[in-house]
């Protein structure tokens, strides 16, 4: 297993929980990021309209080439990438839709039980990023660290200063900034690779609930 592995399998879950709520997928907000309007800006904006556009045939966001695009990862590497999942029963074909999904129940064991030996973190140097474990969104409310410096994966444009967190691959934060689903799952699972008990737990509940298990 490889760190994008993980990051397909979540973004399996997130296009599911997509089409199955017939939701649409969210305009990225520069507020949020803090971004400036430079050029590598607005080539994402309208990276993320041509995906919103997309939208209307889910088909393509399951595709390699879509999933290539919504991730930032090349169509090869999605594409070994999901044959290994495949291979282990992380994900599987839906026999009805032909279209891959993630095995959410061997998912969510593999997370809690193995993923923090598997994909171990340690804070680092202090830089601006996305904010991540409990900094992020989906636990700073449930979780208060008194005193703990913020933990971010490194971006320049991240409008949150921390310690670095190396994310389960390079494109993580490219990704996130596309689907604020995605965000909050990967968040989780950076508190659980942690290994810190307390915020360990916490996030392997919130994941388990809203991975349905």
């Amino acid at each position: 297993m490889k760190g994008q592995d993980i990051l397909l399998l979540i973004k399996l879950v997130s296009l599911d929980n997509l089409r199955s709520t017939n939701l649409k997928p969210t305009k990225l907000d520069q507020k949020l990021w803090g971004w400036n309007p430079d050029n590598e800006v607005k080539a994402l904006l309208e990276h993320n309209d041509h995906l919103l556009e997309s939208v209307g045939n889910i088909e393509y966001l399951f595709t390699l080439r879509g999933l290539s695009e919504q991730l930032g990862i090349s169509k090869s590497e999605v594409n070994n990438s999901m044959k290994r999942c495949l291979n282990v029963q992380l994900a599987k074909m839906n026999r009805l839709t032909k279209r891959p999904e993630a095995n959410r129940r061997a998912l969510i064991e593999f997370i809690s039980h193995g993923i923090k030996y598997v994909f171990p973190v340690k804070p680092a140097e202090i830089t601006r990023g996305i904010p991540t474990t409990f900094s992020a969104p989906v636990l700073q409310e449930k979780l208060l660290s008194a005193g703990t410096l913020k933990m971010v994966w490194p971006d320049p444009r991240g409008k949150e200063m921390g310690q670095a967190i190396d994310p389960l691959y390079k494109s993580v934060p490219f990704a996130v900034k596309q689907d604020p689903d995605l965000y909050s799952y990967l968040a989780l699972i950076d508190a659980i690779r942690m290994g810190n008990a307390r915020e360990s737990n916490l996030a392997i509940k919130i994941l388990a609930e809203r991975l349905g298990k």
